[in-house]
């Protein structure tokens, strides 16, 4: 046996520093600036709840939102919250925390800063099968041809990789090829499609919580209920991943399995999202670096990307109900705060000299 692997096998017997062991599978990072960030980032997004409940010309006055949380709306009050902005601020939270989670389990397997979902086509093949169904099928809903297309997508990904999702280059240059031809087949079918079906098309596929429902709601909850355990069963593998895969393997966190598995789980909550909310850029992207360099420390940060995820939807989204631009899809805003993000990426490293 190899010093190293003396090393990583006296390492089997240690907690992880700066983790909560739950069981033999479940680590869960507790230290105290993730403690801090977390409880910060709870409290913006409370903030920015709030805001959304309260602001505009529809909102609830602050002074009777608690009572109206409480059961006691009705009338203007029972609207907003019932059918107005209640159902959507609830998707925006789950839909953002699911795919702030996807974010960070790519980034993590595929140890790129800058890997997300969409760049294996997820995104694209999502808003393609919504393009090919409006114009094809228009009694068909537009979220299940989004469901079937992101399904196309990454199936279509994974047999062209020839090793599935265990090759990180293989699966984002394939993922790119596939997303490159999902967005030319959207942009056919909205040149084709009537004027007035083309808008709302373009609205779905840049991402919209406009007009959703508690129906809405509870899919993007069930999906959560059941893939944010298994996402967190995977932090210890994940964390132990990110030392190499010799030492992975020492441990028998089992890397290859560990990353299939990983992926499957990131375009599986990618997609939840996508099913109640199009096709919304830049969250999974940005949400796990912001938790990152927050903390100052490395891992995968999962509970903090799902955290920040959602406050980026909710902030996002309260732009689009806010600002006087005529309820502009959110998926444009989230675009925005990813430029302002890669520009404050560039300028950052560019200072330091390694550009």
């Amino acid at each position: 046996m190899t010093a190293t692997e003396e090393r990583a096998v006296g390492a089997r017997v240690e907690r992880p520093r700066g983790m909560v062991v739950i069981g033999r599978r479940l680590a869960l990072p507790m230290s105290r600036a993730a403690l801090l960030v977390g409880v910060g980032i709870v409290l913006a997004l409370v903030a920015a709840a709030v805001a959304t409940l309260t602001m505009g010309r529809l909102g609830v006055p602050l002074g009777e939102l608690p009572t109206a949380l409480t059961g006691g709306a009705e009338g203007k009050s029972l609207f907003v919250l019932d059918r107005l902005r209640g159902p959507r601020l609830v998707v925006a939270i789950a839909a953002g925390a699911a795919l702030g989670l996807s974010g960070a389990l790519f980034q993590s397997v595929t140890r790129n800063p800058l890997g997300s979902p969409d760049v294996i086509g997820l995104s694209g093949g999502a808003g393609a099968g919504a393009a090919v169904v409006a114009l094809k099928m228009p009694d068909v809903p537009v979220s299940l041809g989004a469901l079937v297309g992101a399904a196309a997508a990454i199936t279509l990904v994974y047999f062209s990789t020839g090793t599935g999702f265990r090759d990180p280059g293989r699966l984002i240059v394939a993922g790119i090829g596939v997303a490159a031809i999902a967005l030319a087949l959207t942009q056919y079918v909205v040149y084709a499609v009537e004027r007035e079906r083309a808008t709302a098309l373009t609205a779905y596929v840049n991402g919209s919580l406009a007009a959703r429902s508690w129906e809405d709601a509870r899919d993007i909850g069930l999906a959560l209920l059941v893939l944010l355990p298994l996402t967190l069963a995977l932090s210890r593998r994940l964390e132990i991943g990110e030392m190499g895969d010799e030492i992975a393997a020492a441990l028998g966190a089992e890397p290859k399995r560990t990353r299939t598995q990983a992926v499957l789980l990131s375009v599986l909550l990618s997609a939840a999202a996508i099913s109640v909310a199009g096709p919304i850029a830049f969250i999974a992207l940005t949400a796990p670096q912001i938790a990152r360099r927050l903390t100052g420390g490395s891992g995968a940060h999962l509970l903090l990307s799902a955290l920040m995820g959602s406050l980026l939807l909710v902030l996002a989204d309260l732009a689009a109900q806010q600002l006087p631009m005529d309820d502009m899809p959110v998926g444009i805003y989230t675009m925005a705060i990813g430029g302002i993000y890669l520009g404050y990426l560039l300028t950052r490293e560019w200072r330091k000299g390694r550009l």
